[in-house]
């Protein structure tokens, strides 16, 4: 019944040996620092329950419906203490030792049992252990456990407890540690409480401790102490005589009880130990105790009631978290080591134009959520900032992003249109200086990018840990090209506006129209120069004939004569564009330097493209729309239309550079990792290379400056992988609604899943145009080849390693997207006819059967 030992506590699992110290047995294989620990079972509380013979009359007494119930039950429970409880303590470790609850739904996401189950400290002796694991066992029938469960739902009938024994730490300072601040909701901050000697007087009450109030610099990670709060120089303790408590001072000292390195380290360890439980949702309460040399982690349980941190008029209402738009991007789950940087990423973008219109934003505010492993936005934030800064309307702004989420409640009889239209006038004013700052950071960006990959790589622990510092900083202070990654779509979005409010329902589809053709994007420019590189390599007949026998050969590129066509534009391009990849957000994934095989894939089929001929189409649809515009716009307006198009042609290929340039950076980031794993292998830190990537940023300065030890690296990993592969199985919901109480509903993506009127589909217009024409079902950018000249592209989401085979398709289907998204950027450019945001459209159609796509109206039409 005895086990010894965090690895054998661990391999007994949650329900043998309870939360706690299951917990406490998965921090010890990651590597914190925990006191030895000891572990009687439940099965122990069970045989002890089931030969006291009295299970039956605690279950009575629970379920009495009399007044008196708890009176009752007490004196089962005085009964009960005195039957011998017949564990047997073999080994039992020597000195003062802890003796703490742990039941199997104790320090749960769900259930924390804070405070109300017994644990005993400074308990010495067998017969003082055997004692105290009898009032631990007891305290599961106490009164306020009997009402916990009652309240959480938790049958009695289930009820059981293990008991863990630890050494009683000698503290010097002990305290409790919140690694997101529960007042204010933040998670970009921590709370650390901290009194002398044992934490009980903290927990119980009987004092307040000093507070130390940290903070998470959103450039690097690191922590930082900006507040600290001394506590209480005093003891409240029971009165002797009338009941009541009385105040004892305590030792006048205002120093804090922890120096600002201590505290600094703690949060570290505090940190590290969060998101080794779950960094998918790192909101621990975890105790914690100094004994003068060391810090030593006692307890970790999730925090199960914070106040949320979102705007006063949204309080009431459900957060509404979406995929709508990320997924096309990144429709898998995201790594550890990139969710590190997006869950601080995505709110520089997102947040930069509203700033910019003098917005108010709420502090700490989180506009990205991990859910499934996969990348989801809280919109919610969105609608409401778009509405109270510039006055877009919630429903506007799910069309500019895509999916089929629900929309926020506006508060009724307030009026925002003075303070709307005074963002807007700043907006206005400010925001042609930042694209103009915008346009020259993706410059400078792409230049520094390139010099990064020139340099040498470290060779030292600390000068890993500066590069990636610098890499950090750097990207996280690009926030000019934050805005016009987040904020380059308004002048797109006015352009569409104005035509709505002369030709309603056309206003997505004439936009398209006007902005196809013209000066590309660099994802645009990328696909014309794969097209020449192609044409120039089939020209040569010994290149054809080696990339018709490729399939076979899968020769390496570089191993062609220097003077080959093929070789030396292949070359040249990947100069220019080797940083980009497949899904290459992922810093996972390979770029297209590393591996080009899909380039190579597709160049006998992108050498057949007639660019001239798609050049005329895109001509004639723009100025088609043109005409239709001018005349229904009034005749002052006329004259500014030419401007408006090149406003937002403009937009939108400004935001294809930002994220070119964002990506530029991944690359020499993901050659320092790799670099860094390489060293890592050799030590029998990591088993291979890609293993880094299951790891956070945080996490590698912690082994690389040694308050993390290497050899624990492995078992986070490995759970981390499973993990992953679980995930990468499912199919998650498009949108979760997050209740103020913070339950969770997922939203039925069958509530949203495309259904047809007749044999048409309507989603949103972002290419011109109609064509008839055979479905090809792609799930991934390599399955190109599949893709014939003109045949329908039917995919569930597009990154720019898509784009070359747009030039081949006749049209595009996706089922994610909205105006905003790549997809439709290019396909606008391009000119070809395009509908994106039909949900589950990909189980309606059939690969080869056809269909006509109708990018003006929006629609995908069976033809029999």
């Amino acid at each position: 019944m005895m086990l010894h030992g965090w690895d054998a506590i661990g391999q007994a699992g949650p329900q043998r040996v309870g939360g706690k110290a299951w917990n406490l047995a998965r921090l010890a294989r990651y590597g914190l620092n925990l006191p030895p620990g000891q572990l009687i079972g439940v099965e122990a509380y069970r045989q002890w329950i089931e030969r006291s013979k009295l299970k039956k009359a605690l279950l009575e007494a629970v379920d009495s419906a009399q007044p008196t119930r708890f009176d009752s039950l007490a004196a089962v429970v005085r009964e009960l203490a005195a039957i011998p409880s017949g564990v047997e303590l073999d080994n039992l470790m020597a000195g003062a030792v802890a003796v703490r609850s742990s039941a199997p739904q104790e320090d749960s996401a769900s259930a924390s049992f804070a405070g109300i189950h017994t644990s005993c400290l400074n308990v010495e002796g067998v017969v003082a252990v055997e004692q105290a694991i009898l009032k631990v066992w007891l305290s599961l029938w106490s009164p306020a456990a009997v009402a916990y469960r009652e309240r959480i739902g938790l049958a009695h009938e289930d009820a059981a407890m293990a008991v863990l024994i630890m050494p009683l730490i000698a503290a010097q300072v002990s305290g409790i540690g919140f690694t997101k601040d529960p007042r204010s909701g933040r998670d970009d901050r921590m709370v650390i409480h901290a009194t002398r000697g044992l934490g009980e007087s903290l927990v119980s009450g009987q004092t307040s401790g000093d507070e130390f109030l940290l903070a998470e610099d959103l450039l690097d990670d690191s922590l930082q102490l900006i507040q600290f709060t001394p506590g209480e120089r005093s003891l409240r303790v029971d009165a002797r005589p009338g009941g009541g408590t009385e105040t004892v001072p305590l030792p006048a000292d205002n120093r804090p009880l922890l120096s600002e390195s201590e505290v600094l380290q703690l949060g570290e360890q505090l940190r590290l130990a969060a998101f080794a439980l779950d960094y998918t949702n790192p909101d621990f309460d975890l105790e914690w105790a100094w004994d003068g040399t060391q810090f030593w982690i006692l307890q970790a349980r999730p925090i199960t009631a914070t106040s949320r941190c979102t705007y006063p008029e949204l309080r009431s209402q459900a957060d509404i978290w979406t995929r709508g738009n990320t997924k096309e991007v990144v429709p898998d789950p995201l790594s550890p080591i990139d969710w590190g940087a997006s869950r601080r990423l995505v709110n520089a973008i997102l947040k930069e134009g509203f700033q910019l219109a003098g917005l108010k934003l709420q502090p700490g505010a989180q506009r990205a959520g991990l859910f499934h492993g996969r990348l989801y936005i809280n919109i919610s934030l969105l609608q409401w900032e778009g509405y109270a800064s510039v006055g877009v309307k919630p429903e506007a702004m799910n069309r500019l992003f895509g999916g089929h989420q629900p929309t926020i409640q506006l508060p009724e009889g307030q009026s925002h249109r003075l303070a709307q239209i005074v963002h807007l006038l700043r907006y206005l004013i400010k925001a042609p200086a930042r694209l103009r700052a915008g346009r020259k950071a993706v410059n400078r960006i792409m230049s520094t990018a390139r010099q990064w990959k020139q340099h040498a790589l470290p060779q030292r622990d600390e000068e890993f840990a500066s590069r990636l510092r610098q890499y950090a900083r750097y990207g996280r202070t690009a926030h000019d090209l934050h805005f016009l990654q987040g904020s380059a779509s308004g002048s797109l979005s006015f352009l569409v506006d104005a035509i709505e409010a002369r030709l309603p329902g056309q206003g997505h589809a004439l936009a398209a129209a006007l902005m196809a053709g013209g000066p590309p994007s660099v994802t645009a420019q990328l696909s014309y120069d794969l097209v020449k590189l192609a044409k120039i390599a089939v020209a040569d007949p010994f290149t054809r004939q080696w990339l018709e026998q490729r399939s076979r050969h899968r020769e390496d590129w570089r191993a062609l004569p220097e003077t080959n066509p093929l070789r030396r534009e292949l070359t040249h391009f990947l100069e220019q564009y080797g940083h980009r990849g497949i899904y290459e957000t992922y810093t996972r994934n390979p770029r297209w330097h590393e591996r080009p095989d899909y380039l190579l894939d597709n160049l006998l089929q992108l050498a057949e493209t007639d660019l001239e001929a798609q050049q005329q189409v895109q001509n004639e649809a723009r100025m088609q729309a043109k005409r239709l515009v001018k005349q229904a716009l009034p005749w002052w307006k006329r004259p500014m239309l030419n401007g408006m198009i090149a406003a937002a042609k403009r937009g939108s290929n400004e935001r294809e550079a930002a994220r070119s340039a964002m990506i530029a950076m991944i690359d020499p980031l993901r050659d320092l990792l790799l670099a860094l794993a390489e060293r890592w292998v050799e030590e029998g830190w990591l088993v291979q290379r890609e293993d880094i990537f299951y790891l956070l940023q945080h996490e590698l300065f912690a082994v690389l400056e040694k308050s993390l030890p290497g050899d624990s690296l492995k078992p986070r990993i490995d759970d981390r992988r499973r993990q992953f592969e679980v995930w990468l199985a499912e199919q998650p919901t498009d949108v979760i609604l997050q209740q103020p109480d913070g339950s969770q509903i997922e939203q039925p993506d069958e509530a949203v899943v495309t259904q047809a009127v007749g044999d048409t589909y309507t989603g949103i217009p972002v290419g011109t145009g109609r064509i008839a024409g055979i479905v090809r079902i792609l799930t991934s950018p390599e399955q190109g080849e599949r893709l014939g000249q003109n045949e329908i592209l039917v995919a569930p989401s597009t990154d720019p390693a898509w784009t070359p085979l747009f030039l081949k398709a006749g049209g595009l289907v996706m089922e994610t997207g909205g105006y905003l998204s790549h997809g439709a950027i290019v396909a606008r450019e391009f000119g070809i006819p395009a509908v994106v945001n039909l949900p589950g459209i990909l189980g309606q159609l059939s690969d080869g059967e056809r269909v006509e796509v109708d990018g003006s109206r929006g629609t995908v039409s069976r033809l029999k």
